[in-house]
């Protein structure tokens, strides 16, 4: 419960928003193309291609400040998450929400983001990256756990999958 209002409220949209950040995103978005007919065997083949790919990340594609500002907003919601004792069973998820913390105080450390050297805006496409493949894969459990578990929302996540550009929450 705690994984989908994360995504709910945070990671969904930064799935979304942060692809402009990704060198590959139509690849990542090709393998994560997931349908109402994937079976294990899907899954599998997607974690396995998440293990083995690197996400392509730079700073430079997007706009920093749009992303300190959603951040920023949402930093009280995860603080909320943090103090969720059911997190302890969940190394992974817990390993995310401190990938996002850190980006979040890496932004929020930078009054301005125009004039950072090569050497500052490498560090910070270091810890998108970082967040990115974490969010990634967590986002590929929650799929899975929705589809064997919560077929109602599995079919909403899967009409308004954020990797994919021409999802739709309508039924067509």
């Amino acid at each position: 419960m705690v994984i989908g209002v994360f995504f709910s409220e945070v990671g969904t949209a930064m799935l979304r928003d942060c692809l402009v950040f990704i060198d590959n995103s139509a690849e990542l978005a090709g393998h994560l193309r997931i349908t109402m007919h994937w079976a294990p065997k899907d899954f599998r083949r997607a974690a396995t291609y998440l293990d083995g790919v690197s996400v392509g990340v730079e700073s430079r594609q997007g706009d920093l400040s749009c992303l300190k500002r959603f951040l920023a907003e949402k930093r009280g919601f995860m603080l909320g998450l943090l103090e969720n004792p059911n997190l302890l069973e969940h190394d992974e998820f817990t390993d995310l929400l401190w990938a996002v913390f850190h980006l979040i105080e890496e932004l929020e450390a930078r009054s301005s983001f125009a004039g950072l050297s090569a050497a500052d805006l490498d560090h910070l496409s270091g810890d998108i990256n970082r967040v990115y493949s974490l969010l990634l894969r967590e986002w590929l459990t929650y799929i899975r756990h929705l589809k064997q578990d919560y077929p109602y929302l599995f079919s909403l996540a899967v009409r308004t999958n954020p990797l994919n550009p021409e999802a739709r929450a309508e039924i067509t």
